[in-house]
């Protein structure tokens, strides 16, 4: 298993992207990761955009991101919330000083906008949100999945696959 013994914190919030949330967490599973779903509130049923269900293990203030090895964020409408919370921004920050995997799907790139740590990275995300990373700093690529250094990127649900090798693969190298 390629990434047993790692700790990754998947987020959580109401109207998350089923797929973009599920798939990872036993994409990563699979390979031997801990996934913990992260929430605003801990042991709370969070519904996904088409009705799938999804409990927090844990709540925001409960954590310590120096805890983890890495950061997913599900698209959806989700990002939107995420990015209110301060604890958030400052697990993604966190993630990135210190050059951890972070992970973000469709419309999650919301949040490392509201982070701020796009600023010359190459990223893409699902097309609608274009303009938003570019004003960020980022440049945009239409691609299904990209990383740029420790920040891997993806569109959409079709390019999952993709995107989870790509994650793999940064994990992988994170070591």
């Amino acid at each position: 298993m390629r990434l047993e013994n790692r700790k990754i914190i998947a987020l959580v919030d109401t109207d998350f992207e089923d797929l973009e949330l599920w798939y990872p967490v036993h994409r990563l599973r699979e390979e031997g990761a801990q996934v913990d779903l992260v929430g605003e509130e801990a042991k709370k049923t969070y519904i996904g955009k088409y009705g799938v269900p999804a409990e927090s293990d844990y709540a925001f203030s409960e954590i310590d991101p120096a805890d983890y090895d890495a950061i997913l964020v599900p698209g959806g409408w989700a990002p939107d919330k995420l990015r209110r919370f301060p604890e958030v921004i400052e697990m993604v920050k966190h993630m990135d000083d210190h050059k951890k995997p972070i992970g973000q799907i469709c419309h999650a790139g919301w949040v490392l906008i509201s982070a701020n740590i796009l600023q010359g990275k190459t990223v893409t995300s699902t097309p609608g949100i274009k303009d938003d990373m570019t004003n960020a700093g980022a440049t945009w690529v239409d691609t299904p999945a990209i990383s740029d250094g420790h920040i891997v990127s993806s569109r959409r649900p079709p390019d999952l696959p993709d995107y989870m090798r790509e994650f793999i693969q940064v994990m992988e190298a994170a070591d």
